[in-house]
């Protein structure tokens, strides 16, 4: 019969387990996105981290953490950027339509010219 501080050592032992993985995999992520590194470089950071996991990510942290921000950054607004072009054609709306909307609506008197700037304006942006 097992007790509390063995349920409680397995809690334990298993959350570090899984985040020991998300390191991991986090790291080799941020490995392959690197199109600076060479192939060969890259393959000798996978061969230590399969050999000696917890200190080469911690040497990976210490002189890459920096690159690893800026990288991450960058995905995150490429696949923002992706994210926003896929909606836009998705709803069927795009620059030249709005704008075209917009023209419309002033050479029917329905909005001021200043109005139509600013609707051009926000369809370019």
């Amino acid at each position: 019969m097992s007790s509390v501080w063995d349920v409680l050592w397995v809690i334990i032992v298993s959350f570090c387990f899984v985040a020991y993985l998300m390191l991991m995999f986090y790291l080799l992520t941020d490995l392959f996105r690197d199109r600076a590194t060479s192939g060969w470089v890259k393959a000798v950071w996978v061969v230590c981290l399969i050999l000696f996991p917890l200190l080469t990510g911690l040497v990976y942290l210490i002189f890459r953490g920096s690159g690893m921000a800026e990288r991450t950054a960058e995905a995150q607004q490429q696949a923002r950027t992706e994210a926003n072009d896929y909606i836009r054609q998705a709803a069927g709306t795009n620059s030249a339509a709005q704008i075209a909307d917009g023209k419309k609506l002033l050479d029917a008197g329905a909005i001021t010219e200043a109005e139509f700037q600013q609707l051009k304006a926000k369809a370019l942006s």
